[in-house]
C-alpha cells in the first residue's frame, strides 16, 4: 500500500488516488417464506431424494445391464430424468438453506409486512384480497403474491386507510387499503412425502444432505428448474 494515501483509498492506473473506496458486494435479499411454503419445499426435497431418485437410479442400473446403452431408450431417458431430479435437488437445497421462516399469524397491527392478508379496493368498485408470501410459494389464483412483486412492494409498510398508486406495465391503478390482518395459514392436503411417511409408519430419513453421486450440474443453478 502506498504510504502517501489515506486508509481506504488506493492508487489508480497513473498513481492518483481514486475518489471512492471499493464497496463490498451487497448481501443477497432474505428469502422470507411462510411455514406452509417451507414445508412444501422440505417435503419435495425429501420425496425426490428418498423415493423418486432411488427409483430412477434403480431403473437406470437395470437398463444399463441390458447391454448397448447408445440405443437404449430406457437408459437414455432414465439418465435425463436423473439429471432433472438432481438439478431440482440442488435448487431446493439452495432455497432451503437461505430460507427465513416467518409466522404470518403473529399480529403486527394494521401495518403491512410479510405474511399480511390485505383487502384492497380498486377505483372500479371491486375488492381483492392478497396474502403476501415468499417467492417460492406464489399462487396468484388464490391471491397469494410475492412480497417482492411490484404490487407486494407497493403495499409493504402501508397501513389501513392508505391509498397506494400502483403501476403495472402501462396501466396505473389507485388502490385503497381497507383491511390488514395476520392470521394462521390453512394447512395443505397431505403431500406425496406425507403419504410415503404414513405408508412407512414414519420410519424414513429426513436429511437435507445432497446425495454423494449427484449428477454433474450442466445448467445455471440460479434459475429455477421446472418441478421434478
Amino acid at each position: 500500500m502506498s504510504p502517501y494515501l489515506p486508509p481506504g483509498r488506493r492508487a489508480g492506473p497513473r498513481g492518483r488516488a481514486d475518489a471512492k473506496p471499493e464497496r463490498a458486494p451487497a448481501a443477497p435479499p432474505k428469502n422470507y417464506i411462510t411455514p406452509r411454503g417451507f414445508k412444501r419445499l422440505m417435503d419435495e426435497h425429501h420425496y425426490l431424494r428418498v423415493v423418486e431418485r432411488a427409483r430412477v437410479v434403480e431403473e437406470v442400473a437395470h437398463a444399463a445391464s441390458l447391454g448397448d446403452r447408445s440405443e437404449n431408450a430406457e437408459y437414455i431417458y432414465g439418465k435425463k430424468r436423473l439429471r432433472e431430479i438432481d438439478r431440482r435437488l440442488r435448487w431446493l437445497h439452495k432455497r432451503l438453506a437461505a430460507a427465513e421462516v416467518v409466522e404470518p399469524s403473529q399480529d403486527r397491527g394494521d401495518v403491512i409486512y410479510f405474511g399480511a392478508t390485505v383487502t384492497c379496493a380498486y377505483a372500479d368498485g371491486s375488492e381483492k384480497v392478497f396474502d403476501l408470501v415468499g417467492e417460492d410459494e406464489i399462487e396468484a389464483e388464490l391471491g397469494r403474491i410475492s412480497w417482492r412483486s411490484p404490487l407486494g412492494q407497493a403495499l409493504m409498510r402501508k397501513k389501513e386507510g392508505d391509498t397506494v398508486r400502483f403501476q403495472h406495465l402501462a396501466e396505473r391503478s389507485s388502490i385503497e387499503i381497507l383491511e390488514v390482518v395476520y392470521r394462521p395459514q390453512e394447512p395443505d392436503p397431505p403431500s406425496r412425502w406425507d403419504q410415503h411417511k404414513a405408508a412407512m409408519r414414519g420410519e424414513v430419513p429426513e436429511s437435507l444432505e445432497l446425495p454423494d453421486d449427484l449428477a454433474a450440474d450442466d445448467e445455471d443453478e440460479d434459475g429455477e428448474p421446472e418441478p421434478a
